[in-house]
């Protein structure tokens, strides 16, 4: 491997509200044996304590949405999360240069997502680490949302060789689930076991290629004049994430039973329906095109 990883950070409670995360972390604070490694160091970060405390998921604006390089070098941004984005960016980064090698993000959603690797870029290492989780735990999705690392607003882009966000759902906010607890933990396991195996050059038997997802849009709830929401996602779309849907097909319905339907020209896949978490941006579901993503070949 011609660059190591030498320092991975653990991080949980990016939302204040998604209790899996948090809890792993003070798990693994009093159980560290269970993320330690023997080629690299694990550090364990929750990072939005604030929120955390009042069971937020942000305190004035979404904390993982915040590690732009040009909003962590504007300090005329004071909200609380644009603060902690800040300190985050001292002990993570610098952005441009960070000190950590590699962030692994937990998350949870109100969706019907079930395990969902979500990563953003094609080199082998992500890619790598998304089919190595896959080959142990079949049922995830690969989520691939492509980005460049110092323009992206997620704290996972503050790893040197970038991160890799875990998410698990449903869990209604706020709340704790075993399943979900569980599926997590082994997922982050399983990324720490594949950076060990990928720093010390044992060999890794992956396929070149596997079935994914690839974001392309988000898909904005319907608003009347007011720009009141008027509509809400239809039942026979309800819960079903990752299945396709077609030109035609119930997108919406209005509050008076009025079914809208999708008027694309291409069949498309739902991912994050009907959020908890985006409604305050009048959101209902995120678009994915099926795609399948390939591992390069790497000398990492």
């Amino acid at each position: 491997m011609t660059d190591s990883i030498k320092h991975v950070a653990i991080t949980g409670g990016t939302h204040g509200n998604e209790l899996t995360g948090v809890h792993l972390v003070k798990h693994w604070q009093s159980h560290p044996i269970e993320v330690k490694r023997s080629s690299f160091s694990t550090e364990l970060h929750l990072t939005n304590p604030k929120a955390n405390k009042e069971v937020r998921r942000y305190i004035d604006q979404d904390l993982n949405r915040q590690f732009n390089i040009h909003d962590l070098n504007n300090n005329e941004l004071a909200g609380y999360e644009q603060q902690r984005a800040k300190s985050l960016n001292k002990l993570l980064g610098p952005k441009e240069n960070p000190r950590v090698d590699f962030v692994i993000d937990m998350h949870t959603t109100t969706a019907n997502m079930g395990m969902s690797l979500i990563f953003n870029t094609d080199d082998p290492l992500l890619v790598g680490m998304a089919f190595y989780i896959k080959q142990h735990m079949p049922h995830a999705a690969l989520f691939y949302n492509p980005s460049e690392r110092l323009e992206d607003n997620f704290l996972t882009s503050m790893g040197r060789l970038n991160g890799f966000l875990i998410e698990v759902g449903p869990i209604a906010q706020g709340l704790l689930n075993y399943q979900v607890y569980s599926e997590t933990q082994k997922a982050v396991l399983h990324a720490l076991d594949y950076l060990e195996l990928k720093n010390t050059g044992q060999a890794l038997d992956l396929p070149t290629q596997m079935p994914g997802y690839k974001f392309t849009q988000k898909t904005p709830l319907p608003e009347n004049e007011r720009g009141e929401i008027s509509a809400m996602v239809h039942p026979n779309l309800q819960d079903k994430d990752y299945h396709a849907i077609h030109p035609g097909d119930p997108l919406f319905i209005t509050l008076a039973g009025e079914t809208i339907v999708y008027e694309g020209e291409s069949t498309v896949y739902g991912a994050f329906i009907n959020e908890a978490a985006y409604y305050d941006q009048h959101i209902g579901l995120s678009f994915m095109e099926k795609i399948d993503i390939t591992l390069r070949d790497s000398n990492l």
